[in-house]
């Protein structure tokens, strides 16, 4: 069985969702980022970047969503959760993945983990200062130039999809208006309604 280190509220909701639309037998254990667990030397051999998703395969433990999202994909292919008969379109799967991980996610950081760039506490005040700023162009960036529609890739639903789904949920916190992105806010509404989305977003026991 696969298990998923998850903490709510962070990224690690799009491996859970994926393991949702895969239909894997997969467990939950909740990293809980108030008591700082993700810094514990029990979690800390499991994932040594202290941070989530972490997941348990019978080979070993990936890191990274984009890496986890790709890996549910291939071990459960009858889910079609990604192009792998199309080379191109494969890398256009991965390329938009690629921009979630290395910038939306990276933009989003510097409003509540300015302490991985900077010391000194005026700079957390300005970089979270600019997180509207960094986060409205590179959501304008998608709604208008990455997002096919009416799934990230076009009409077949594929592990971009949570992905977005769990930037799009930070927006709000992030004083971005959700209203400016009328294509990102309707995929919004549309992944809240999945069965799977909701299985995912349910509190683990």
């Amino acid at each position: 069985m696969l298990k998923l280190f998850y903490a709510p509220g962070t990224c690690a909701l799009a491996s859970r969702i994926a393991l949702e639309d895969a239909g894997a037998d997969y467990e939950i254990t909740r990293i809980d980022f108030s008591k700082q667990e993700q810094r514990s030397p029990d979690y800390l051999k499991i994932n040594p970047k202290g941070r989530v998703p972490a997941l348990v395969t019978e080979r070993g433990i990936l890191t990274e969503t984009p890496a986890i999202l790709v890996y549910i994909a291939q071990a459960f292919p009858d889910a079609n959760l990604a192009p792998f008969d199309d080379a191109f379109a494969f890398a256009e799967l991965q390329a938009f993945n690629s921009y979630i991980a290395s910038t939306v996610h990276v933009n989003h950081a510097h409003g509540c983990r300015g302490s991985r760039w900077a010391n000194d506490h005026s700079s957390f005040d300005d970089m979270k200062q600019k997180v509207p700023e960094t986060m409205t162009a590179a959501m304008e960036l998608i709604e208008f130039d990455m997002f096919e529609g009416p799934w990230v890739m076009g009409e077949t639903y594929t592990i971009a999809d949570p992905y977005l789904f769990t930037m799009a949920r930070w927006l709000e916190g992030d004083g971005v208006d959700i209203n400016v992105l009328p294509r990102i806010k309707d995929h919004m509404e549309r992944m809240s309604m999945l069965e799977s989305v909701k299985r995912a977003m349910a509190e683990p026991v």
